[in-house]
């Protein structure tokens, strides 16, 4: 019989080291991840890592994957000609992105009736590029007879919708679907300094559960402080009667920090806005604004207008909301309608030329 040694004593596994340059301070993440041997973390259910995986650098791949495809942003513009839509966009963007700017003649004629009218730039800022479509919308609230002039624009946001969806639904698709779906529509108010009219009132109601709309009072300079105030308090009980949902709506808040973000800027809408794109010297400094007899009318001046919030609303903090929105709420809504009205998800052929009546 042979002699039975000791079992082999098998050497520890190494556990990798975390790369130096992953996961360190820096000016966006100034707080390194903390855990077992200075780079793991506990997983939901109590389990410590024995080392370093890599779970954090999954928002820098994603980062450099967006900086390298760009995004798309589709903005639309409604209201009634001459409140500044075209400048107050220009403003937005801080360049000459406008229906007009692309080559429409000031003295264009009115339209008889509602046409769509849609030109797209490329903006790129810090390596990031982004797809800019403005949407405008001539002849709007602008005719003699405004019965069901909302039709044209409600039957272009469900063409975009369409247009998509037969992408989504061919055998083979596109790696990256062209996405022509409306992001955003802002909705230009008269300022009046009394109520909405019936049209407003309409149109919000009508397109607000197939759009994000978000309503602003233009040219609100020709207005004083005080009849701002009541206007915007007006416009707000007017909407809430009317049971008009405007952008951000109250149901789609994710959790308590998002819903106290969203009740201050709910609190703030209708945004009492002006736009220009001309500069003038103030204090030393180039601002934007407008020159009235009684001074500088400073667009980006928060005791001036409402401008400044809504660029920081629309563009640095709610834009990607905005786009997932549409994409998970209206165009979901919209997909569902279609396909059971369809009689079931089957493959689109491009040449159908079928169109919702939805």
């Amino acid at each position: 019989m042979s002699d039975v040694g000791p079992p082999e004593v098998r050497p520890k596994p190494v556990v990798p080291a975390k790369p130096p340059n992953v996961g360190a301070p820096s000016p966006s993440n100034p707080f390194p991840p903390q855990g077992f041997g200075g780079g793991g973390a506990s997983s939901s259910s109590g389990s410590i890592l024995l080392g370093y995986i890599g779970i954090d650098t999954i928002i820098e791949q994603m980062r450099k994957k967006t900086m390298k495809t760009g995004f798309d942003f589709n903005i639309m513009v409604v209201g009634n000609s001459g409140l500044g839509k075209s400048t107050l966009v220009n403003t937005l963007f801080k360049s000459q992105v406008s229906r007009r700017s692309a080559g429409w003649a000031r003295d264009d004629k009115i339209p008889k009736t509602v046409e769509i009218k849609a030109v797209s730039h490329v903006l790129e800022e810090g390596g990031v590029k982004m797809k800019l479509t403005v949407v405008d919308t001539p002849g709007f609230g602008d005719l003699i007879n405004n019965d069901n002039c909302w039709e044209p624009i409600s039957k272009y946001i469900n063409e975009q919708y369409e247009k998509f969806l037969k992408e989504e639904v061919n055998i083979t698709r596109k790696k990256r679907i062209p996405d022509t779906r409306v992001h955003c529509c802002i909705y230009f108010i008269t300022p009046t300094g009394h109520s909405l009219r019936p049209l407003d009132v309409e149109f919000m109601k009508r397109l607000s559960h197939s759009v994000n709309i978000i309503p602003v009072i233009a040219k609100s300079d020709t207005m004083t402080i005080e009849e701002r105030l009541e206007f915007k308090q007006r416009v707000r009980k007017e909407l809430e009667m009317g049971g008009i949902e405007f952008y951000p709506q109250k149901e789609f808040d994710e959790d308590m920090e998002d819903k106290s973000d969203n009740d201050k800027i709910r609190e703030a809408m209708p945004f009492a806005v002006v736009g220009s794109d001309k500069e003038y010297q103030v204090n030393g400094k180039r601002v934007l604004g407008r020159r009235t007899a009684w001074g500088i009318v400073e667009v980006e001046n928060p005791n001036h207008c409402e401008f400044a919030l809504l660029r920081d609303f629309l563009i640095r903090s709610h834009l990607q909301d905005l786009k997932e929105v549409t994409h998970n709420i209206h165009y979901e809504t919209y997909r569902a309608k279609r396909l059971n009205a369809n009689g079931g998800l089957h493959p689109i052929s491009s040449n159908d030329t079928q169109e919702s009546n939805l």
